[in-house]
């Protein structure tokens, strides 16, 4: 994403890539983002003995309906593909006004929640899985201008980005994000949510916190404790000492270790024989649902500009099909 400026608080750059593509809106670049949340440490895993060599875990299907039980991420997920596409179409046609040619990358196909690829849901309990996370097919990046062309003058960063100085902001509780203010992405975005383009922002921003406040909020949940209890009790059979399963990925250095390591796998076993992922996603979906509750205009307003973004889109590209 061009122009994309991140501050990596406490080296979380999975949760960073997957905030920036959850606050970006369609093919607009140029975000500017700086999170001031603190961060808390999790002990590591260490294990006494090799845990059991037999696994047993949750199938994908199983996980996957786990996953769609989260209602915040669940908005914060909605595919937005058609958005991407109109406001992609939008500024180039703007540049070529401008006596420019913009070729952006095409949205993938799989576009989550403005740009997010629905395989980076977060997975907030642990390993769930042995194999490698999965990630979507990236699309091709960007080739850099040529030097000399007409894609190198600051004319055309000013036709594409506006002004440094025209730049919106919004923040929420924790986060502030800017963007351009004018220029054909500000012209692209404006074009498919009209003057709720910054209130978008805003909801996103508000949902990405909620869904960070919710995960907080079910560590005191007496149902999700007394999960992580039989887990704990399963891990320590199995001659692994481990805090939680949070403790146990922070543990794991490389694809390899979560295929192979003995740890890995006790974690596994002990999540699908204690039923602790099934458990902590229903209790997480609560207090999302609890936040949502409490927060009605939020997915009042988000409902609402996105009906507007898939409405206009529709026009823009000619079809009521993504």
């Amino acid at each position: 994403m061009a122009g994309t400026r991140t501050k990596n608080v406490c080296g979380a750059r999975v949760a960073a890539r997957g905030l920036v593509r959850a606050l970006a809106t369609g093919a607009a670049a140029g975000v500017a983002l700086v999170a001031t949340a603190g961060c808390s440490g999790s002990a590591g895993a260490s294990s006494a003995a090799p845990a059991p060599a037999a696994k047993r875990t949750m199938e994908p299907a199983a996980l996957t309906g786990l996953h769609e039980l989260l209602p915040v991420t669940g908005l914060l997920f909605t595919p937005q593909l058609r958005g991407a596409r109109a406001q992609q179409k939008v500024a180039i046609a703007c540049m070529a006004e401008h006596g420019y040619r913009y070729a952006p990358a095409a949205p993938a196909s799989d576009t989550g929640a403005d740009g997010a690829p629905a395989e980076e849901r977060p997975q907030p309990f642990g390993l769930e899985s042995s194999a490698p996370p999965r990630t979507a097919a990236t699309p091709s990046p960007e080739k850099p201008p040529r030097p000399g062309s007409p894609e190198s003058t600051d004319a055309y960063a000013r036709a594409l980005f506006g002004r440094e100085s025209a730049r919106v902001s919004t923040k929420g509780l924790r986060l502030g994000v800017s963007r351009p203010g004018e220029g054909c992405l500000a012209e692209a975005e404006k074009r498919l949510l009209g003057d709720g383009r910054m209130r978008w922002l805003q909801v996103r921003i508000m949902l990405f916190e909620a869904q960070e406040q919710a995960r907080g909020d079910v560590e005191k949940d007496p149902e999700f404790r007394a999960a992580t209890t039989r887990w704990r009790a399963c891990m320590d059979r199995a001659k692994v000492k481990a805090q939680d399963p949070v403790a146990v990925l922070n543990s794991l250095r490389s694809a390899e270790d979560r295929r192979t390591s003995p740890v890995a796998a006790a974690d596994l076993r002990c999540k699908a024989e204690t039923g602790y992922l099934t458990t902590a996603y229903q209790r997480l979906a609560v207090a999302q649902q609890h936040w949502l509750d409490g927060h009605p205009t939020v997915g009042a307003d988000w409902k609402k500009l996105s009906d507007r973004q898939n409405k206009e889109a529709d026009k823009v590209l000619g079809t009521t099909a993504g």
